[in-house]
């Protein structure tokens, strides 16, 4: 099934089902592409006009970048659903015997790693995406701040709302060390990203109030 390609209606219908997928990590990377395409529509309402000539190639520039940041965050609600087949596989592995818990726990090891793995690419996709929502705030039609302040609460809750699916991968594994530095960058992107979406917001909603 291509989640990207249902309606809305459709994906809300299977999000709110008993189904596995999609989940948390795809319903994510969607709120992420939106946030994108909030600072995309800003960036569509001040090309071409007068005032803002003086950026109208930057603009430009931010609005390409916005459209490819979109494209790759729903192929990441497309991912996130295909990389959490593994983990439910591992999950159903038999573990009667030594033999089958050590291997298991292989398996298990492997699945949850990879399982983390999109949910870092949708908040490092979300994380630029809080910048690109800042530069549309500060360059673009002061007419759709508000929607470039709009985009980057977006995708700041769409990389807060990723982290979860780490930390609850990283909870599971055996190897410690490795979930503890995993934990530790999905720390770092959190610390960093809120701030700068703080920042944004607090701009934008001075200059609307």
């Amino acid at each position: 099934m291509s989640y990207i390609k249902e309606s809305c209606e459709d994906f809300v219908r299977v999000l709110a089902s008993s189904e596995p997928t999609p989940g948390g990590g795809g319903a994510s990377a969607l709120v992420g592409a939106l946030g994108a395409a909030l600072g995309n529509m800003v960036g569509s309402l001040t090309t071409g006009k007068k005032k803002y000539r003086e950026v109208e190639e930057e603009i430009q520039s931010l609005m390409a970048e916005a459209a490819e940041l979109q494209k790759e965050l729903l192929d990441l609600v497309q991912k996130d659903a295909e990389s959490f087949a593994p983990l439910a596989a591992a999950y159903k592995m038999p573990k009667e015997t030594k033999e089958e818990q050590a291997a298991k726990v292989r398996v298990m090891e492997a699945a949850l790693r990879q399982a983390c793995s999109v949910p870092f690419e949708i908040m490092e996709k979300c994380a630029r995406g809080i910048d690109l929502c800042g530069e549309f705030a500060e360059k673009g039609s002061v007419m759709a701040v508000s929607d470039a302040g709009a985009g980057a609460n977006l995708c700041w809750a769409a990389l807060q709302s990723a982290s979860l699916n780490i930390y609850i991968n990283t909870k599971a594994m055996a190897d410690r060390e490795y979930a503890e530095q995993e934990n530790a960058r999905a720390d770092r992107m959190l610390e960093e990203y809120g701030q700068k979406a703080e920042r944004i917001s607090k701009k934008v909603m001075a200059a609307i109030r």
